[in-house]
């Protein structure tokens, strides 16, 4: 299996891995270790990260190809297990020398990101490499109906839909008023994953809390907004409305999501690629018993109104962020409701039933 994300942190990857051992299989996760990528936990699964020269850019996503070219060139397999567009070119290129079957998995529409859609040349670039491959695989996965719809449209590719749910879990030890350093009268609102970064509304929700009263407002996770909003922070004078906590193991995580009155989802339709998006924060969230307060994205509001288990704003601005949390915030009938209709949700919405659908493509690419 190759991805070009931190092995340690990238839960979609993780429980991927777990179910193809679970299947049957010997995994050997292939990713890379950035310079500040946390010590890897226990797996079970081999893993191996590869260290670049470059981080970002196009000569690291040449490097990378390069390298896990020569690593599926020589390892021993039977079957790659690519994940997303930017590990495919290795990945499709080594499958046809070795003549080994390929599974595709895009966790999202690459082409159509913000950093290519304002750099039309590089999108072409990616664009050409996927129209040159998905139409010779056999099928592929991505993770909502929406961006499914398109592939199969595009590239008439049998497309299976496999969401970045989270497991199901049956008992959170949320951490507590005190531990938190929360005073009673206080709410706690979150925002929180391994991709914290700018245009995705939460440098808005920072702004907003100089006009929202008896709350603080948590950062968890990192990503290149967190320089940004600390400087807003201290711009603001909002050092005892905001509070940063750097990334967490996924159950230390889910402490502080079930601990929250309010999670915050606040992703902008900057792209195509973002006004399809159902950020796996949404089903944290979900799975904790923690109302949503969302942007108007079209797959996140499905989920929304099918369980009413949060609010959608109309706008994603400071003002609007501030009022919807208020109006929430001070009415506790309605805040209960949300959290009765995520625990509900959250019986449905996990990974065991999104598990079973990986497992039978597998089987009818692999096996």
């Amino acid at each position: 299996m190759t991805v070009s994300s931190d092995l340690a942190t990238d839960n979609r990857v993780h429980r991927s891995c777990t179910a193809l051992s679970e299947l049957g299989f010997e995994v050997h996760l292939i990713g890379r270790q950035k310079r500040n990528s946390p010590v890897m936990p226990p797996r079970g699964y081999q893993t191996k990260r590869i260290k670049l020269a470059f981080e970002k850019g196009p000569l690291f996503y040449m490097a990378l190809n390069i390298r896990l070219f020569i690593c599926l060139l020589f390892d021993r397999y039977h079957f790659i297990y690519a994940n997303d567009l930017d590990t495919l070119p290795a990945a499709f290129l080594a499958s046809k020398i070795r003549r080994k079957p390929l599974l595709y998995d895009s966790h999202e529409l690459f082409t159509e990101v913000p950093e290519l859609v304002d750099r039309p040349l590089i999108q072409k670039f990616w664009k050409s490499i996927e129209k040159r491959i998905l139409p010779q695989l056999k099928e592929m996965i991505t993770v909502n109906e929406s961006i499914a719809k398109i592939f199969k449209a595009q590239y008439k590719i049998n497309t299976s839909v496999v969401r970045n749910v989270p497991q199901q879990l049956e008992s959170l030890n949320a951490l507590s008023r005190i531990e938190l350093g929360l005073e009673a009268h206080q709410k706690m609102l979150i925002i929180q994953g391994s991709g914290l970064n700018v245009q995705r509304g939460i440098e808005e929700a920072v702004l907003a809390m100089a006009q929202i009263d008896n709350a603080i407002l948590y950062l968890i996770g990192d990503g290149d907004v967190i320089p940004e909003v600390k400087k807003l922070v201290a711009q603001h004078a909002l050092q005892n409305k905001v509070r940063f906590v750097p990334r967490l193991p996924y159950h230390e995580l889910m402490r502080y999501t079930a601990a929250a009155d309010l999670g915050l989802a606040l992703d902008k339709p900057l792209s195509l690629n973002y006004e399809l998006a159902l950020p796996n924060k949404v089903f944290d969230y979900i799975q904790a018993g923690t109302p949503i307060l969302t942007s108007p994205l079209i797959e996140i509001q499905n989920i929304i109104e099918q369980y009413d288990c949060g609010e959608i704003l109309e706008l994603v601005n400071p003002a609007c962020i501030a009022k919807s949390v208020m109006e929430l915030i001070n009415n506790p009938v309605r805040l209960a409701q949300l959290k009765k209709n995520c625990l509900v949700a959250a019986q449905q919405e996990h990974w065991e039933k999104d598990q079973e659908i990986l497992a039978q493509v597998v089987r009818r690419v692999f096996i």
